[in-house]
């Protein structure tokens, strides 16, 4: 059928697809996140960027989109689609078991946040009903950006989203309270509330039970077909017809998504959804920053620059505050504290629909609203930097932390054993250590893998082994052994050459590449050097003998006597005519 040029849908479409082909890429190469990218160019095409030339220069219709609500369902079903997927990476019983965290935290956010934004408005002049629902609005955060930033599985990811599940459930129960403020409310507001609360949780209830009988049928089906086609569309019924269900209750589209994307995570077809449903999920949440991007005026920023940036880092300290706030007084460390809060210190894109629904109760005037919503779509925008920026900001507090809680009293208690390298080698060596009770620390160099090993419990500082202070903090004295693990072979030498001239008796075990090195850590005064190359071929060696059907006993002797002719071997390469064994205990007579 013909299809004209000059189509408003054929433009967008085109533009759009164009965009998501050139926003990813570039952005990705010179690693600035894609939302910016997708941001910045709704406001470069957007009716108040190019768009408002179109009457003066036509051809930029092309290259353009001048009606922002053309393609603001696209946006809506792309955060549907991104919280399916979300909800694909959960179970119930995760949820069940995050209950308290989000009836407690996520709930004591909310209301702090919006007590605390609404009362800063109110005393700037806004009328007590107008502050109530401007803090409401305003003490939302992002999903829709949010999640896809952070792993669901992690304490800051956990803690998002218990707290955004929460905001989600609730922005119902919001937009009734603000229609019942309005000033010529004639619906009694709670018995509103009430009657959505009871549709909305027999609604659910009836989803989850359909999902439960119905779901692994239906996809059984698609599957026997074997067509990628049929599950894709069945993917996209379920999501839909969720979304439109608790819709229709009154509920947020929001729920029945991630409530699909659960139901399915629970069939055995899950793995096989997600793959299919991937590609859409960028493209989807492109087209929603893009919408994001077009409500930006930038000739409204540059004429209350000073007021909107005022009302942005107002926003964002108070809810950074009382996120930080919140999670320390739950007992989480100062750094997840202080990411999570600046991860959750933008508004949302709810934002706009309780700022809307607040307007047409005559809560606020269509000013405000406009004057918040800019706010918002600022806030939008500066979600990823101010998430790298809580990201440093965790790893500058953790390494704080991790320099404070350096061995000052490592002389106390039993002797540990001192792993210098806390990478996969010294995780494993602290692992056995562990199974037979020795006590042991360790220093790593990487505050990341400190702060994974400090949150799990694992007494592990942060430091860097080449300086001299911390070498002098171990209390290498009392130590039960040196075993040094970092890949690192001339920094591994003069560790060695140090603590044996320091501490003659102790005990240092080292990681060594080859052959050469460990003659090499040999000579330094290491008690045994271990080639990780050997090992390996030996554990290799081990493996296919026995595969090969060789009794286990000769195997393993075959292993002592190959390892015994290498360490020879490494001995004439060190000059050394004492065994690895027989001289550590040499070494150790001799200082006694």
């Amino acid at each position: 059928m013909a299809f004209p040029l000059n189509s408003a849908h054929f433009s967008d479409a085109v533009l759009i697809l164009g965009t998501a082909g050139i926003v990813i890429p570039i952005f990705t190469r010179v690693r600035v996140s894609p939302v910016i990218g997708f941001i910045l160019v709704g406001i470069l095409v957007g009716p108040h960027g190019l768009g408002a030339l179109v009457p003066r220069a036509p051809w930029l219709y092309f290259f353009t989109i001048t009606d922002t609500h053309a393609i603001e369902p696209y946006a809506e079903f792309g955060i549907v689609l991104l919280l399916f997927t979300i909800g694909m990476e959960l179970s119930f019983k995760r949820l069940w078991l995050m209950r308290r965290m989000v009836l407690g935290l996520g709930v004591t956010k909310l209301l702090v946040s919006a007590a605390a934004i609404g009362a800063l408005v109110y005393l700037l002049g806004q009328p007590t009903a107008g502050a109530l629902g401007l803090g409401l609005a305003l003490a939302l955060s992002s999903t829709a950006l949010v999640l896809p930033m952070v792993n669901t599985t992690s304490i800051v990811g956990t803690a998002a989203f218990a707290m955004l599940l929460l905001e989600d459930l609730a922005l119902v129960p919001i937009i009734f309270t603000l229609g019942t403020l309005a000033p010529y409310a004639a619906d009694p507001g709670w018995e509103a509330i009430l009657r959505a609360f009871l549709v909305g949780t027999a609604v659910i209830v009836s989803l989850i039970a359909a999902g439960y009988f119905l779901l692994p049928r239906l996809f059984a089906q698609a599957a026997r077909a074997k067509s990628p086609e049929l599950f894709l569309s069945v993917s996209l019924l379920v999501v839909i017809m969720s979304a439109i269900a608790t819709t229709a209750a009154g509920l947020s589209p929001i729920v029945g998504a991630l409530l699909s994307g659960m139901l399915i995570a629970e069939t055995e077809y899950r793995h096989q959804v997600e793959t299919i449903i991937e590609p859409f999920k960028g493209l989807a949440l492109g087209v929603f920053l893009l919408t994001v991007g077009m409500s930006i005026d930038l000739r409204q920023i540059l004429a209350e620059w000073d007021k909107l940036a005022m009302a942005v880092v107002a926003v964002v300290t108070i809810k950074a505050l009382v996120t930080a706030g919140l999670l320390r007084l739950a007992g989480n460390r100062r750094g997840m504290a202080a990411e999570t809060g600046l991860l959750m210190s933008s508004p949302s894109e709810t934002t706009l629909i309780v700022l809307s629904a607040a307007a047409g109760a005559q809560l606020i005037q269509p000013s405000t609203a406009n004057f918040w919503q800019t706010v918002t779509a600022i806030g939008l925008t500066i979600t990823p930097m101010l998430a790298r920026i809580g990201r440093d900001a965790a790893r500058r507090v953790e390494r704080r932390e991790a320099v404070s809680a350096d061995p000052e009293h490592a002389e106390e208690g039993p002797p540990r054993a001192i792993i210098i390298g806390f990478g996969r080698v010294g995780q494993l060596i602290a692992d056995m250590l562990d199974v037979h009770g020795r006590p042991w620390v360790a220093v790593e160099s990487d505050i990341d893998a400190v702060t994974a090993a400090r949150a799990a419990g694992r007494p592990v500082i942060f430091g860097d082994a080449a300086r001299t202070e911390l070498i002098e903090r171990l209390h290498l004295d009392s130590a039960s052994a040196l075993v040094l693990t970092m890949d690192d072979p001339v920094q591994q030498v003069r560790l060695t050459r140090r603590a044996r001239r320091d501490f003659p008796r102790l005990t240092i075990v080292a990681r060594a590449r080859d052959g050469h090195h460990a003659a090499e850590l040999y000579r330094a005064g290491a008690t045994d050097a271990v080639p990780e190359q050997l090992e390996s071929s030996l554990q290799l060696s081990e493996a296919v003998l026995v595969d090969l059907g060789v009794a286990m006993g000769p195997v393993i002797a075959s292993i002592h006597e190959k390892r015994a002719a290498q360490r020879a071997e490494i001995m004439a390469l060190g000059n050394l005519s004492t065994p690895p064994v027989e001289r550590g205990r040499r070494l150790r007579d001799a200082a006694g």
